[in-house]
Order: C-alpha cells, then sequence, then structure tokens
C-alpha cells in the first residue's frame, strides 16, 4: 500500500491531518477551522473537504450541521486501519513512539500467530517452505544493515500468514506489519536486541515437520523475545538520555505479565 504522502498534495494533506489528529495536536472533540486549515497548508478548500473524506472513512472525524467538521472521540476511530496504524507509528526514534501502542500489537499477536502457526503448520506447501527458508536466509545477513533485517522480518511472518490458507487470516498482516515494522526498527538499529534468527529457525523447522503443538511453543517463545527485546532496547534508550544504567529494565517476564511490557 503506498503512503498518502506519495500520493501528491491530496495524500500530503491526508497524512498532515491525520497526525496532528493522532497526536492530540488536533484533540478529540475539536471543531476544525477549514479556512484557516487551507490557508496554512496552501490547499484548495475542494482538495481539504476531499482530505477530510478520507479521516472521516477511518472514522476519526465527522461533519454536522450547525457544529461544523470535528474530531470524533478516539472510541470511533478505526485503529486497526493499516493506514491509522501506520501514522501512529510515524514517530521515528523509540523515544517517539507510544510504546503502550507498542505492547498492545504484542498482545494481539499472542493471541493470532500462536494459533496461525498450527494452521500454517498443518496446511504448509513446498512453497510456503521456500518463502519461510528464503526470508530466514535473508535474516542471517546482518550485514545487509537494519532496513534489509526488518524487510525480512516482514516477509517471514507474512509467509506464516500466507501458509494458514486462510483468507482472513492473510489479511491480518495489514493489522500486524506497521506495528511490527515499528518495531524491528527501533530493535534492529539497536545493538540490545537478541539474534532474531533462532527463534525464527525454531518455528520455521517446527512447521517443516508439521509439528503443530512445537510450532505453536516456539511461536510463543519467539513473541516473548521480542517483547524482551523492546524492554531491553527502549530501557536502553532512557537510561542514556537519563545517565542511569539500563540493566534493570530488561523485563524477561515475556507476555504474562501486563506490567511487564
Amino acid at each position: 500500500m503506498t503512503p498518502y504522502a506519495r500520493r501528491g498534495v491530496h495524500g500530503q494533506t491526508v497524512e498532515t491531518l491525520a497526525r496532528r489528529v493522532l497526536s492530540g495536536e488536533i484533540p478529540e472533540g475539536a471543531t476544525l477551522d477549514l479556512v484557516a486549515l487551507q490557508q496554512e497548508l496552501d490547499v484548495s478548500l475542494t482538495a481539504l473537504r476531499e482530505s477530510l473524506k478520507v479521516l472521516a472513512a477511518k472514522g476519526m472525524v465527522d461533519a454536522r450541521q450547525k457544529r461544523g467538521t470535528f474530531v470524533r472521540a478516539r472510541s470511533d476511530w478505526n485503529l486497526l486501519d493499516a493506514d491509522v496504524l501506520r501514522w501512529q507509528f510515524a514517530g521515528g526514534a523509540a523515544a517517539d513512539v507510544d510504546l503502550s501502542l507498542l505492547r498492545n500489537l504484542g498482545e494481539v499477536r499472542a493471541i493470532i500467530e500462536p494459533a496461525a502457526v498450527r494452521l500454517a503448520a498443518l496446511r504448509r506447501t513446498p512453497a510456503d517452505l521456500d518463502a519461510l527458508t528464503d526470508a530466514l536466509a535473508a535474516m542471517g545477513r546482518p550485514d545487509l544493515g537494519a532496513a534489509h533485517a526488518v524487510e525480512a522480518d516482514l516477509a517471514f511472518h507474512r509467509a506464516l500468514l500466507a501458509a494458514t490458507h486462510n483468507e482472513l487470516l492473510e489479511r491480518m498482516e495489514m493489522v500486524i506489519e506497521s506495528g511490527l515494522a515499528h518495531r524491528d526498527q527501533i530493535v534492529h538499529s539497536s545493538p540490545h536486541g537478541e539474534d532474531p534468527v533462532p527463534s525464527h529457525r525454531a518455528v520455521l523447522d517446527a512447521v517443516r515437520d508439521q509439528d503443530q503443538d512445537a510450532a505453536e511453543t516456539a511461536m510463543r517463545a519467539l513473541l516473548e523475545q521480542a517483547v524482551r527485546d523492546l524492554d531491553l532496547v527502549h530501557g536502553a534508550d532512557t537510561d542514556t538520555a537519563d545517565g542511569t544504567d539500563g540493566s534493570a529494565h530488561g523485563s524477561t517476564d515475556g507476555l504474562t505479565d501486563g506490567s511487564a511490557r
């Protein structure tokens, strides 16, 4: 999916407005001054209204007679929309990210992926195994840099969902991918994360053997490592800023203790 920012003035306007709403710069319940926004963003009123229609379709804004266009409550936003997820992860560095959102994503993955990998172990085809093997091989090339590692990790998890041969589970890629990509960017750009290859290899081996129980166990271990990595990296980044020792911040409780996430 092409980010809206690459779709010309209309797309850039959508992204600008969305990020302001998601960051709270334009708070819930606020009424938008369309004339002021038009002048500030240097777009036509028609272009601005078309951009707001995109956000309306995602549940973020609405328009009413006598009230005008306003930001809806967060509970109305389509938080599972791929664009909305991506906009929320647009910050960059670990300190700029809503870690609670990443941890929410981790909980969603802990529900979806262990069950999905059981189906993958049962239904995988030779082509699925080839895709998983290629992704794992790419993941084992740290010399190619963090961006390459991120894409390889995403390819592995896409291939796992595809191996379920369940169309609805395959679409969960859209929910998982944005947050996973951002988590990976944080972790793979830091020296504090664990090597991801062994945990992914264990998943692949179990799927290849069509051992559903082993596949689920390996996936849960992988997800627990993902939580530890995020906590270690975030703890190290926080401590670098405040000058304290980061060794106390790495959680090893996996996904069992909500306070550790």
